[in-house]
């Protein structure tokens, strides 16, 4: 029984692995790109404005002049042209930034494919500040008031930092027990017993804990901001995305330390029935 050992072992790498993927994907530009919480499209971001009326702005009626002049390069150039990226992916400690290439709208020819250009320092208990972050970016003498920015989406965008700090923590805590855990296990291997059992029941328990708590809020996050988003942007050409990748091995990780923490139960209780079944030399068994 000793050597079955090894499965906890095997699961609770697979867990610690996956949720340090969740920690540090988007530490730079393509890694694990993929496993972002949300995307948010501002690609078409602007279009209602410049295509409109004259505005009060001087530097958005130039801009729309200029793009209306070809308009098959409308679509990819108001983006561009007001200095902001197509798309922001937002991740555990950073955000990553870029463009849709070949170009942000799907046709029977090509399918819009992400290429990032930067991200931002990876940062404890970052929060993704849209409003701050395109108001920084945008072109001198524009602003996201011109551009109808939903209060709604900033009021959503903020409401959630404290749940992406509590986040961040308790994913760490989760992370730095899983980690126990597999030290643990690779413990047992050596001393197998119904002790070393409850003690790696314990830590696993309290790890698949952390990682339900932290999946738990990164799920609520993703799902409240790309609701607001995409019922307040539609009108300004502003959508979300979320990540279903970071969500599979969110919970991936969560539900492998689940069965880590069933394995180590059922050795606690194999254990305890080889106990009391063994009866010393010489008693007799009435």
């Amino acid at each position: 029984m000793r050597y079955v050992a090894i499965l906890p072992i095997v699961l609770t790498l697979t867990a610690f692995i996956l949720s340090m993927l969740c920690l540090f994907a988007g530490s730079k530009p393509g890694y694990l790109e993929q496993a972002n919480l949300l995307t948010l499209n501002t690609s078409m971001l602007g279009h209602n404005v410049v295509n409109a009326p004259k505005t009060s702005s001087k530097t958005l009626n130039s801009i729309g002049n200029s793009v209306q002049k070809d308009i098959n390069k409308a679509a990819s150039d108001v983006a561009k042209a007001i200095n902001i990226h197509d798309f922001y992916s937002v991740h555990v400690l950073d955000f990553c930034e870029g463009y849709y290439t070949p170009s942000p709208i799907a046709n029977t020819s090509s399918t819009p494919a992400k290429n990032v250009t930067s991200c931002s320092n990876q940062t404890a208990l970052f929060h993704f500040d849209a409003t701050a972050i395109l108001q920084q970016e945008l072109k001198k003498g524009i602003n996201l008031t011109e551009l109808q920015w939903p209060s709604a989406v900033q009021d959503g965008i903020r409401a959630a930092a404290l749940a992406s700090k509590v986040m961040f923590v308790v994913y760490c805590i989760g992370t730095t027990t899983t980690a126990l855990s597999f030290i643990g296990a690779l413990i047992s291997l050596f001393a197998l017993g119904r002790l070393s059992a409850l003690v790696n029941l314990a830590v696993s328990m309290f790890a698949c804990f952390c990682l339900m708590v932290a999946s738990a809020t990164a799920t609520g996050i993703i799902n409240r901001i790309v609701e607001i988003v995409n019922a307040h942007g539609t009108d300004i050409g502003l959508s979300a995305t979320k990540g279903t990748t970071f969500i599979g091995m969110t919970w991936s990780a969560d539900l492998l330390m689940l069965l880590v923490s069933f394995v180590w139960l059922f050795f606690f209780f194999k254990g305890r029935k080889e106990e009391m079944s063994y009866v010393p030399e010489g008693k007799e068994v009435y």
